[in-house]
């Protein structure tokens, strides 16, 4: 065998051999090639920052000399040019970055999860500079070279330059926030004013660089084909968009069918930057719902585990009663979601990897929703597996306007096959159409309903915990759904009823203010999240769509797209006029007869958040706001439990906003001192002008501006974000310690990064039980792509690690049910 092997290419005489010869040798040239650039990438990266610097310089210096001296060609001299900005940009980046890499330690939750925004800022100018000192090594080594395209690296280096330049404009305004913020906060807690000069500068810079040739640069290579595909889509069905008026009728097929965007990364960057500043949330809606199509649905669910048990439930709207931790003998009634719309069915679906007990009955076959040719999924086994000690309750993402468990239903399955224990994925309405409290109030129902009905879902029922589930509970959520996670559980614990055993968020969104943080400045490059588009959906999950299409931005929406936007503004007046008058109706009704009393708290029948939605210059004054608790919100389970916490709403959760203000991250020790300056006027301080964001660039340094225009973004936050079942990181400490032990799994390079580390840390410095993982290299939405690469694999593993150290706790525990 080894002889016939030896004499086989002496055989095969002739052109094919040859041509075979010449291709393994070609081969093997590249894989030499992708070795030694892999080798010389590693070495780049562990260069010091001030090393790196001075090697870019001095082959910016030297390339620039040499296309200097090629003659009066435009493209010599634009390749002069491009060097001649690369070595100044880079010579004024590294003290910056320098400066923000020497504090950053501060700002880390310990010394073993070395992560802020900060930090991320650093790296990403870092992969930037990497990626540029790469380039320059290689224009070098082949300027000589025939075969050396002139046109092509000047392209690429002149969408790295405008990268290299907006990034340093990042730097400063990180600076900024280092020099006016207080010591240890990442989330920015200066005067409004400035605080709303700095964002209307900094939605102004320009942003198609990041969107072109410098697409997802600062992540891992194997997400940055992901994300080109994604790109192309978007800007296609953006055109499709436009043309529908409403984006209706847009298939899978049409959304990559614009070639001239794939072949033209400058054009698809200008056209991205339109898209992200001009179209409203009812884009996104439609853009992030295309998964749900059929026909990409089919092939994510096919590349998926295959499970015995995924079945959409329609839970009626029905009240039912629940026990107090406290004292099991009393009761609670748990209302069906009321807010915004009335009465209205949950909807949820149960992921099973095993048929067990209770799952076929026919009482939950009662509540299956049909899914037309999905509705299948029930797939019966000759032997059912025994019931499950343990429920994972799901909360998907989506920013709260979009998506559903359907489309993320892969991982889930993944999840149930792993852990081996059912999973229940709530279906909650999503904005602008039902906008808070109406996602909670939802979550919350179905959560008490799995709690109450464990039998149906295949669990077990221990005698010591009547008319509870299994042993164990973990609500685990990404996004919007980490939010509703810790929302759920807060809600749990004020009704008084039994909170889950654990929470894993990944990537949550804790701070739903307008508010500047380091990492916040990375949505400017993110493609996933651009800030503008985080702004929106905010503003339609708090029920306050005031963006002002004008313009040719009318254009864009079309005849029926300004219908639908006029009648959910005139809608959104008249609900949150009616919340106004009503519960400031109640609120004076209840001070005028108990003047002296505590309010008796009465039974849930309302939302708990309701009275966020009061507008506080109306009926209600601000004296009555200072003192507005949860007992005024009915949020205690019953009045006959004294053991449930008095969590009270101060002045800096609910207190007045003005329309030019934005208000950012307050302490709870912090409250009285700031209702104060609220409300009397100050004239900015001298540190203040010195500081203000038109001082914040060195002379002679201008950043790109946006090509598009001002962007299209309210800069402004509704008092109702300060609500904490809105933003949780905004609670005050006695509701945060109702919490139960939080697993965070958070992205290095995300732009809701310091959400996670905040919102660690304030647990962390109230001995809650916490931990935070922060994986790298990776964008929002990971667990979406977790069959994309390895990476992708491995943060969605660390996921499940999570969950199971809820499931199964360290120490004596009975084990969760192993799959069959």
């Amino acid at each position: 065998m080894e002889s016939a092997r030896e004499t086989r290419p002496a055989v095969a005489v002739g052109a094919p051999a040859s041509k075979k010869v010449q291709e393994r040798s070609k081969s093997h040239r590249h894989r030499r090639w992708r070795k030694g650039k892999t080798k010389a990438s590693r070495l780049t990266h562990s260069m010091d920052l001030r090393t790196m610097t001075q090697s870019l310089v001095t082959l910016a210096e030297d390339n620039m000399a040499f296309f200097s001296s090629q003659g009066p060609g435009e493209t010599a001299r634009r390749l002069s040019g491009v060097f001649a900005g690369v070595r100044e940009q880079a010579l004024g980046l590294e003290p910056a970055l320098g400066r923000l890499l020497s504090v950053a330690h501060l700002f880390d939750l310990d010394a073993e999860t070395p992560a802020n925004g900060y930090r991320s800022l650093v790296h990403t100018a870092r992969c930037c500079l990497v990626h540029l000192l790469h380039k320059s090594r290689y224009v070098a080594s082949n300027r000589r070279s025939i075969f050396f395209r002139a046109s092509h690296n000047l392209a690429e280096l002149e969408a790295y330059l405008a990268a290299l330049t907006q990034l340093r404009a990042l730097a400063y305004y990180a600076q900024h926030l280092l020099a006016t913020n207080r010591p240890g906060r990442l989330f920015f807690e200066g005067d409004e004013g400035v605080t709303a000069d700095f964002l209307r500068e900094y939605v102004t810079l320009h942003k198609g660089c990041f969107y072109g040739r410098c697409l997802g640069f600062q992540f891992t290579p194997a997400i940055r084909p992901f994300l080109q595909t994604i790109s192309i889509g978007l800007v296609s069905f953006g055109e499709h968009y436009k043309r529908n008026e409403t984006g209706l009728g847009v298939t899978a097929s049409s959304l990559f069918t614009s070639g001239r965007f794939a072949i033209d990364p400058e054009l698809r960057g200008a056209e991205f930057e339109r898209i992200i500043q001009n179209l409203d949330v009812h884009f996104w809606k439609a853009f992030w719902n295309i998964t749900e199509i059929e026909v990409l649905s089919s092939l994510a669910n096919m590349a998926s585990a295959t499970v015995r048990v995924s079945r959409l439930l329609s839970l009626p709207p029905k009240a039912f009663e629940m026990p107090l931790t406290a004292d099991p003998k009393l009761m609670v009634t748990i209302s069906p979601p009321l807010a915004h719309t009335g009465p209205g069915p949950v909807l949820v679906r149960l992921i099973s990897y095993d048929l067990r007990e209770g799952q076929d009955s026919e009482e939950l076959s009662s509540l299956v929703r049909s899914e037309g040719p999905r509705s299948l999924e029930l797939r019966p086994r000759p032997q059912q597996a025994p019931r499950s000690r343990s429920l994972v309750v799901h909360i998907h993402g989506g920013g709260f306007v979009a998506q559903t468990s359907k489309s993320h239903e892969p991982y889930l399955k993944s999840w149930a096959q792993e852990l081996g224990t059912p999973i229940l994925s709530i279906d909650y309405s999503l904005a602008p159409e039902a906008p808070f409290p109406r996602a909670l109030e939802e979550c919350f129902y179905a959560y008490c309903w799995a709690v109450k009905h464990c039998a149906l879902l295949g669990l077990t029922e221990p005698p010591s915990k009547p008319g509870s589930t299994g042993e164990r509970i973990c609500l685990a959520g990404d996004s919007a759904g980490g939010n509703l996670c810790f929302t759920v559980s807060l809600r749990a614990a004020a009704y008084g009823v039994r909170v889950p055993d654990g929470i894993m968020a990944a990537y949550p969104a804790t701070m739903l203010q307008s508010a500047a943080s380091p990492s916040r400045l990375l949505s400017l490059m993110d493609p996933l999240l651009p800030l503008s588009v985080l702004s929106k959906c905010v503003s339609a999950y708090a029920g306050g769509e005031t963006e002002d299409h004008s313009d040719s931005d009318q254009k864009a929406l079309g005849m029926m797209g300004l219908v639908r936007r006029d009648t959910a503004l005139l809608f959104r007046d008249l609900r949150l006029g009616a919340s106004s008058w009503l519960n400031s109706f109640l609120e004076l009704s209840r001070h005028k007869s108990h003047p002296n009393s505590v309010p008796v708290a009465e039974p849930m029948r309302r939302s708990v958040s309701e009275a966020a939605l009061a507008q506080p210059e109306g009926l209600l004054g601000m004296d009555s706001l200072k003192s507005l608790t949860l007992h005024d919100l009915s949020l205690r389970g019953s009045s006959e439990t004294a053991d449930t916490p008095e969590l009270s709403l101060s002045a800096e959760t609910l207190g007045p906003s003005t329309p030019s203000a934005v208000n950012f991250l307050l302490g709870p020790e912090d409250a009285p001192e700031e209702a104060e300056a609220r409300d009397e006027p100050r004239e900015l301080s001298t540190k203040d002008r010195v500081c203000s964001v038109g001082s914040a660039f060195p002379e002679g340094f201008h950043p790109r501006r946006s090509s598009q225009g001002s962007i299209r973004m309210p800069l402004y936050s509704l008092p109702i974000v300060k609500n904490p079942f809105m933003s949780p990181l905004l609670a005050p400490d006695s509701m945060l310690q109702t919490l139960p032990p939080v697993h965070i799994v958070a992205c290095a390079l995300d732009p809701m990064l310091d959400d996670s580390v905040m919102f660690a840390r304030r647990l962390r410095s109230l001995g809650q039980p916490v931990t935070l993982h922060v994986v790298e290299d990776l964008p929002h939405g990971f667990l979406s792509l977790a069959a994309l690469c390895r990476e992708t694999r491995q943060a969605a593993a660390l996921c499940v690690e999570r969950i199971r150290l809820v499931l199964n706790p360290p120490g004596p525990s009975a084990p969760t049910t192993p799959p069959v």
